[in-house]
């Protein structure tokens, strides 16, 4: 086995994630380096490297992964879900024009959160999407 593939197993199982051959060869193409993508984008990959996993089984881990904390989803397009496989707090930009989403520091971002939250509640977190295009002629 491969050291790679060892530090992958490991992570899987650190998060409470059985690794088994699939799950292996999502989490190898997804975790690293810090990306994002979409379920579509990893069947392609998978498929242009001769693996043979269903759609249903990308789909299914990639959620899984996201449950366990491996992989942050994000709301950033309601034809498809995303995935950022860093998930250090931090926003998201996205070009309108190509889709592409980029990570935004949060320090470069100013955000005073809400100013009152229901009472027994605490923020969980803050989901920033700065959408951008290219400027008219």
């Amino acid at each position: 086995m491969a050291a790679d593939e060892e530090c992958i197993r490991a992570r899987l199982e650190a998060h409470g994630v059985a690794p088994t051959a699939q799950r292996l060869k999502i989490a190898a193409l997804v975790l690293e380096p810090a990306q994002h993508v979409t379920a579509e984008q990893v069947l392609a990959r998978l498929s242009a490297r001769g693996e043979r996993v269903s759609k249903a089984t990308v789909y299914n881990t990639l959620n899984l992964f996201a449950a366990r904390g491996l992989l942050r989803e994000l709301c950033v397009d309601p034809a498809r879900a995303w995935f950022d496989s860093n998930t250090a707090p931090h926003f998201h930009m996205q070009h309108v024009d190509t889709g592409e989403l980029v990570d935004v520091a949060s320090d470069a971002v100013a955000v005073t959160g809400p100013s009152q939250l229901p009472e027994g509640t605490e923020a969980a977190g803050i989901e920033i999407v700065i959408r951008v295009r290219r400027k008219a002629p």
